[in-house]
């Protein structure tokens, strides 16, 4: 990956000298060899703290919307889940295309403690799908991962287990709302939670209420959700979360036919329309 981190800060350092860009999202490292975070290079001088490695883990999408009401054009590398975030975005009337320029980097997976993440063992897109120049040559992409293996478990269990095992989830749910922040789909300019109505949302650290915000914000996303796997991986209490993410995505791509969301910037999405010709076996 030398290679690419180095062609990297070279593009980086070319863009921001020629005014191109205005900043650039790319990772930075730390003190840990095996971590890294998100870095803003905002001066052709910081291209060279760019890092690309096995540990780039965190999807960087989310922090374009930093410079939503810029007037500047930013630069943002991405892979195939940054890629289906950013259209995510612009489909949600959150990011502008032309303000965007999109440096792709194909993905063979990243490390997590050692041995592949486990987003990275279900992911379906490793090119990006969308970007102004790319940097590196398209990798295989994996045939076939068990995207859906653990939903089929899930729904195999009584619907009593089924309710058992997610109150023993939301019961570990200290409400630092980790997944909303971190996740593309939930970009709300003011998420429900902190809207201060009777009624909608207590802010009780409980089952119940952890339940309600839990399955409220899976709802929410359950047409536009990437499955990047950032809610997961973010969540400090190690709730499955990609388990009720992908029963949902399962169940709309199965009532409604429709393709997985982030592949293209079209704005439509399943549960934001209505189409007399949709299945009806639920009602």
């Amino acid at each position: 990956m030398s290679d690419v981190q180095n062609t990297l800060r070279d593009r980086v350092r070319s863009l921001l000298a020629e005014g191109k860009i205005s900043c650039f999202i790319g990772w930075g490292p730390t003190r840990f060899k095996d971590r890294t975070i998100p870095k803003f290079a905002n001066k052709p001088e910081d291209a060279g703290e760019l890092v690309y490695n096995e540990h780039c883990l965190s999807n960087l999408a989310k922090y374009a919307l930093d410079f939503q009401f810029s007037a500047e054009v930013a630069g943002i590398a991405v892979r195939g889940c940054e890629s289906r975030a950013i259209n995510r975005l612009i489909a949600d009337g959150r990011l502008t295309r032309s303000k965007l320029y999109l440096v792709g980097i194909p993905c063979e997976g990243m490390l997590e403690n050692g041995s592949t993440a486990e987003k990275c063992a279900f992911c379906r897109h490793r090119n990006p799908v969308v970007y102004d120049e790319l940097i590196g040559e398209p990798v295989a992409e994996q045939e076939n991962p068990p995207r859906f293996e653990q939903v089929l478990e899930l729904e195999s269990a009584s619907s009593e287990d089924r309710y058992d095992f997610w109150q023993r989830e939301f019961a570990k749910c200290i409400r630092c709302y980790a997944c909303r922040n971190a996740c593309p789909a939930c970009n709300c300019m003011e998420c429900y939670t902190e809207q201060y109505r009777t009624g909608w949302q207590g802010k009780q650290a409980n089952t119940l209420e952890n339940s309600v915000f839990g399955f409220t914000r899976a709802y929410h996303i359950g047409d536009r959700c990437i499955e990047c796997g950032e809610c997961e991986r973010v969540c400090p209490m190690g709730i499955p979360l990609m388990k009720l993410n992908r029963k949902l995505v399962k169940d709309v791509e199965s009532l409604f036919g429709s393709e997985e969301s982030g592949l293209s910037d079209d704005a439509s999405h399943a549960l934001g329309c209505y189409d007399k010709e949709d299945l009806e076996e639920f009602m």
